[in-house]
Formats: structure tokens, C-alpha cells, sequence
């Protein structure tokens, strides 16, 4: 058994279905051994888009997501994908095929430092030899799904691919040490006892615990209000009542005024990578309740600072006697109802009717993935989802071109499940090459491509700061072709029109586009205000 079947077995096992990326000569040996197993190796229009897809795979099962590239460009485009990993606490194993073994510190043709290159945004690089490339890739596949998760990189040269696995490989990695014990209940109460007007927000973290419907036994027991994040969207009922936005989304002042209206934050599961608290949460005392505690600062009131088992720190909140408090259901209603008035501003076919009219197809369980812009902002405030991972973007990393790899990705792991992409015309410009991805596979994912002639969120940037609109208009939109790479396309000027393109393209046996020709203008109504 060489060394590139011993990781392709051990992949297999370790519950790994695809990994991600572009073929080259050192690569060939990895895939061939793939080939001979259970793992299917993914051909991808870019080796950013495999960073990507695995990423979305991981972030989707828990079990880490594999990509692979070449040596030097392909290992620096791999990274961007990897990335999105690193900031939105993805499990990853990223395997860069480098030169031969005697050729690793030589000045040749495509090489770079690889270790150099992904030290900042992996959590431990391994050079894998022969010798011990089973323990090497254990270590690496328990390392990516400790908490947090993230991505850990394997450099495999050529040779060593090629070469007799020496040993067998560990079939269990070293446990993970216990978390710290959860804040003393009796301090939580204490601290929620001096509040009045207490709200809870849930962010990254939270959407990793194993039962995130827990702590809303401890929000309607108290009666208090609780927002998201963008990725925690889901993992409480967007339905509720008590239900009250999106934090630093479109519509931001609105939600703002209401957390400034509060007396203190109950942070369970916030992860400070999607927004750092002195950006929302200045002079407010927090009880900061996660894996990892918070970075302090002097504009930072921490009641509680606490990093250690989230299970216990959500039972303990559960446990809490209910206290009296000063919202008002009335108060939070009219609060709920200003705020979606407020993200569908008039004038012309805009980004909200769009968002409505997919809100409207998609079943419950339907999967929206979308990508980097304005229409960011819009959707995470105004999508409205009760279930878990079914809104799927990147914040912490925010790359555009993450929509349509996370969108055929989650399609594969979720096969029976309705999956629509969203993307800004900027943003399919960069990945339209994954069409011909979808096509190869008949990944029956539509990707719906908001066309407003405008790097819309730079333009309302440059607005905002009284600069000049420069290096931000893509050009007036033009007609639709027939297909992207024999992936068929319809356009949609009105909300009739794309409800039309819209059930056209969910009928398919197949990848398809829906071109929809938006408003730019309403977007500077919504993202900033």
C-alpha cells in the first residue's frame, strides 16, 4: 500500500465522501489512490471554489471537509478557501501535493514555503513522510474537529505519495481535555436578577451546540427578546415572538436601538470573529457565556467572562427562577413589525422582492446559500428560517465566491433536499466556471444571479463616505444568454417574471441560472441604516 492509498483508506474511514480540487502531476497519485476507494475526488473550476466546498461540507456535517491542490499557484489559490475555514470555524484537512522530497528547499519551478504560506490561517501544518503518515493524518483529522474547529494542513510530496506506507495507521486519536465547569448557576442568577431589560444574543459558537433549542426554555421562561447573528440564523426560531433581528445586517439601526434599549447582553455562543463587541456593544454589561472566553477592552463591561462547557453553561441558565422584566410583548411586536417594513423599501424590482419570492418556494428545509455584497446584509435580515444550517455564508472570512461552491456543496451532502444559490453579478463573474461543476454532476441547485450592474456594497461605501463612484460598476446588465456552459438561463425584470424563472428552474432535472435584472437603489435604504 503506498502512502497516497494508506490516506485514502484512512479517509474513507474516517467518513470523508469527496475531496475538492484540480488535478497536476503531483496530484495524480493522491486521486488514483482515491479512485481506487470510496472517496470521490471533486473536479472544481478553482482551487478557490474546493476551499470553499469543503469548508461548506464541514461546517454542514461536522466531519472535515477535504480539499487538494498542486504546488505554489494552486496552493495560493487553495488558500482563499481555506480561509473561510480558518474565520468561520469550519473542520478541514487541506492537502497541498508539493515536488519530490529532495527538491523541498530548492529555489524550482512553482515551489513556495507552503508551511509559510497557510501558518496564519490553519490550526498546525504536517509534513507528511512515509514513516508515519497514518498517525500524521489522525492527528491532523482530531485537530480540525477540536473545538473550535478550523483547518489543518498536510504538505505531501510526490515521492512520498508514491512510496511504501510504512506501519499501520492509529484508528482513534487522542481524546480532546474536558471543558472548564460552567459558571456557578447561583452567579448567573445573580447577575440576571440586577437586570431589567436583559436580551440574548447567539452567534458562531452557538450553532455547535449539540442542543441549541435548549436555551429557549431559559428565553421564554424569562420573557426576554434574543437576536443572531448571521450564522446563528435558525438555530432558534426566526418565528418566535420573542424573535428580534439580525445583528449589523441591513436595517442595523433598528436592531441596534433595541439592544441599546437593554440593560444587558446574555452572549451564549458568540463568537467575536463575525463582530467584535466594542462595534455593538459598548458600556453594556455581558455575560459572556462560550468555548472561549472574549477579548477584553476598556470600553467593555463583562459581568461574566466565561469559556468552558456550553451544554452546562445552557443548563444552568435553564435552571433560573423566572424575574420580572420591563419588555413589553406589544414593545417587541412593533418592533418586529418596523423592521420588516423597513427592509422592503419601494421603488423598482429590487433584491427584497426577490428574497420574498424564494422565501415563498423553498420548504422549510430548504437550503439558501449565498455569497459576499449587499445582498449579504438583505438576506441575513430578511430571510426568516426555524432550522439549523439551512442559511449557509461566509462572515468571519467574507471572500465573494463563496455562494455557488457552498451552494453545489451543500447539494451534495443533502441530495434530497431543495438548495438554491444567490449571488451578486460581481460575485458570479468570479466562479461561473463551477457551472460547468454542476452540470457534470446534474447538481439540481439553481443559482440565482442578482444583476444590478454594480459592486453594490462598494458603491453605497463610497456613497456613504461622499467619495466618487469609481472601480465599482460592472456595466449596464445585458440580455441573458440561452446557458453558462450548457447550463440553461432564464431571465426575470419583475416579480412575476422571476416566480416564473423560479418554478422553471426547481422543475429541472438539473443545474440552472436565473438571471434577475434588480434595482441597485434600494440597497442604500437598507444595508447601512
Amino acid at each position: 500500500m503506498t502512502t497516497a492509498e494508506l490516506l485514502a483508506r484512512m479517509l474513507a474511514e474516517a467518513g470523508v465522501r469527496w475531496v475538492f480540487g484540480i488535478p497536476s502531476g503531483p496530484v495524480l497519485p493522491l486521486i488514483e489512490a482515491l479512485r481506487k476507494s470510496s472517496v470521490e475526488f471533486v473536479l472544481t473550476a478553482s482551487e478557490t471554489s474546493a476551499g470553499f466546498m469543503a469548508a461548506t461540507v464541514g461546517h454542514l456535517t461536522g466531519l472535515p471537509g477535504v480539499c487538494a491542490s498542486t504546488l505554489g499557484p494552486g496552493a495560493t489559490n487553495l488558500a482563499t478557501g481555506v480561509g473561510a475555514a480558518w474565520l468561520d470555524r469550519a473542520p478541514l484537512i487541506a492537502i497541498t501535493c508539493n515536488v519530490a522530497t529532495p527538491w523541498l528547499r530548492r529555489r524550482v519551478q512553482m515551489r513556495i514555503d507552503h508551511d509559510a504560506l497557510f501558518a496564519p490561517i490553519v490550526k498546525a501544518s504536517y509534513s507528511v513522510r512515509a514513516k508515519d503518515a497514518g498517525a500524521t493524518l489522525t492527528k491532523a483529522l482530531a485537530l480540525a474537529a477540536a473545538e473550535p474547529p478550523g483547518p489543518a494542513h498536510l504538505d505531501l510530496p510526490e515521492d512520498v505519495a508514491q512510496a511504501e506506507a510504512a506501519g499501520t495507521a492509529p484508528r482513534h486519536a487522542r481524546k480532546n481535555p474536558p471543558y472548564a465547569p460552567a459558571p456557578a448557576q447561583s452567579l448567573l442568577a445573580a447577575v440576571l436578577a440586577q437586570s431589567r431589560r436583559p436580551i440574548v444574543i447567539t452567534g458562531l459558537t452557538f450553532c455547535r451546540a449539540r442542543e441549541p433549542h435548549a436555551l429557549l426554555g431559559f428565553i421564554e421562561r424569562q420573557k426576554i427578546p434574543f437576536i443572531s447573528t448571521l450564522h446563528a440564523k435558525g438555530f432558534l426560531p426566526e418565528s418566535h415572538p420573542l424573535w428580534a433581528g439580525v445583528l449589523g445586517r441591513a436595517r442595523r439601526s433598528d436592531v441596534q436601538a433595541l439592544v441599546r434599549r437593554a440593560d444587558l447582553i446574555v452572549a451564549v455562543g458568540f463568537d467575536p470573529v463575525e463582530t467584535n463587541y466594542e462595534e455593538w456593544a459598548e458600556r453594556i454589561p455581558i455575560l459572556h457565556l462560550s468555548t472561549e472566553a472574549a477579548e477584553t477592552s476598556p470600553s467593555l463591561a463583562f459581568a461574566v467572562n466565561a469559556a468552558g462547557d456550553l451544554e452546562g453553561m445552557i443548563a444552568a441558565l435553564r435552571e433560573i427562577p423566572a424575574a420580572p422584566n420591563d419588555w413589553s410583548a406589544e414593545e417587541l411586536k412593533r418592533h418586529r413589525e418596523e423592521l420588516e417594513r423597513k427592509l422592503r423599501p419601494g421603488g423598482g424590482f429590487a433584491a427584497h422582492h426577490v428574497i420574498d419570492a424564494l422565501r415563498k418556494k423553498l420548504p422549510t428545509d430548504g437550503i439558501l446559500a449565498y455569497d459576499v455584497g449587499a445582498h449579504t446584509h438583505q438576506i441575513a435580515a430578511q430571510w426568516r428560517t426555524d432550522a439549523p444550517k439551512t442559511c449557509l455564508a461566509t462572515n468571519g472570512w467574507s471572500s465573494m465566491g463563496y455562494g455557488m461552491p457552498a451552494a453545489y456543496a451543500a447539494k451534495l451532502v443533502h441530495p434530497e433536499r431543495v438548495v438554491v444559490g444567490v449571488v451578486g453579478d460581481g460575485c458570479f463573474q468570479m466562479t461561473a466556471g463551477e457551472l460547468a461543476l454542476a452540470r457534470r454532476l446534474r447538481l439540481k441547485a439553481p443559482i440565482v444571479v442578482l444583476n444590478d450592474g454594480w459592486l453594490g456594497l462598494m458603491k453605497i461605501k463610497q456613497e456613504k463616505r461622499g467619495y466618487g463612484l469609481s472601480g465599482v460598476h460592472l456595466g449596464a446588465p445585458v440580455d441573458s444568454p440561452p446557458h453558462y456552459f450548457g447550463v440553461p438561463c432564464r431571465p426575470a425584470r419583475n416579480v412575476s417574471e422571476f416566480d416564473a424563472a423560479l418554478d422553471w428552474a426547481l422543475a429541472l432535472d438539473g443545474p440552472s441560472v436565473v438571471e434577475a435584472f434588480i434595482d441597485v437603489a434600494p440597497y442604500s435604504e437598507t444595508v447601512f441604516d
